[in-house]
């Protein structure tokens, strides 16, 4: 694997919010586009968000969107941050993130509002007819955060520097050999709630890989060159990389 990535060393800094504010900062202003003033909400719209809601934000929720709430590109590019007049409380659970087409929800259980980096929980809609609940996500709203932002980069939309394709567990294999486990915890995909948590994220020389399911990776490139370095490290089924905008042959499951 060689030395390791600028993507896994920032990210092993990430100890608690502040840390994960900075990583979040790095990788927008490395990877994406820098984080600038007026990409976050003011602190008059947090506090009216509070009011309506009648409670007190997580502190760590509030920086968040006090930092970037208004970058879509970085929260809602996939999935969608809820906005903070539309926040909700939901089964005792306060709503901050919902999945594309509503499969999913992601929120701070009311009774962990108080705390100073509260654990994140997901309801997969997917799950209703096993009589969906309510699930354990990541442990901190900080995690959570950071993986919101790296979830949304790794999305479909950047010409020439995103690809995606179907994984067999000999690439599994490869993938483990030739590229670095970045320093995150596994955790569960919403749309495999019974399985063991199943989306871990890889990191090589200006690429960031996330496989989801054992089954499905996809990959963020600094440049096109880079990209094509996992393809040639990775060979497989790689879609045509000049159809800007397509879908893949094989969706993915999300």
């Amino acid at each position: 694997m060689g030395e390791s990535s600028a993507v896994a060393r920032s990210l092993a800094r990430v100890r608690d919010p502040g840390s994960a504010f900075a990583f979040i900062e790095w990788f927008a202003r490395e990877w994406l586009t820098p984080l600038q003033d007026g990409d976050g909400c003011t602190a008059g719209e947090v506090a009216a968000a509070e009011e309506r809601l009648g409670l007190r934000l997580p502190a760590p929720l509030a920086a968040f969107y006090r930092l970037l709430g208004k970058r879509s590109d970085l929260t809602s590019h996939q999935d969608r941050l809820v906005a903070l007049d539309s926040l909700t409380v939901e089964d005792e659970v306060l709503v901050y993130r919902v999945e594309a087409q509503g499969c999913a929800s992601w929120g701070v259980r009311v009774a962990d509002l108080g705390l100073a980096d509260p654990p994140t929980v997901i309801y997969p809609d997917c799950a209703c007819e096993s009589g969906g609940s309510w699930r354990p996500f990541l442990g901190s709203f900080s995690l959570a955060a950071v993986e919101m932002v790296l979830y949304e980069a790794v999305m479909p939309g950047r010409a020439g520097c995103y690809d995606d394709r179907t994984l067999d567990e000999a690439d599994t294999v490869r993938l483990e050999q030739l590229y670095e486990r970045l320093s995150f915890p596994d955790y569960p995909a919403w749309w495999q709630p019974e399985a063991r948590p199943v989306i871990r994220w890889f990191g090589g020389p200006d690429v960031l890989l996330r496989q989801g399911g054992r089954t499905w990776l996809s990959v963020l490139a600094r440049s096109p060159a880079s990209l094509d370095r996992v393809r040639d490290t990775l060979p497989g089924h790689w879609p045509e990389p000049t159809r800007h905008g397509e879908a893949a042959e094989e969706p993915p499951p999300w």
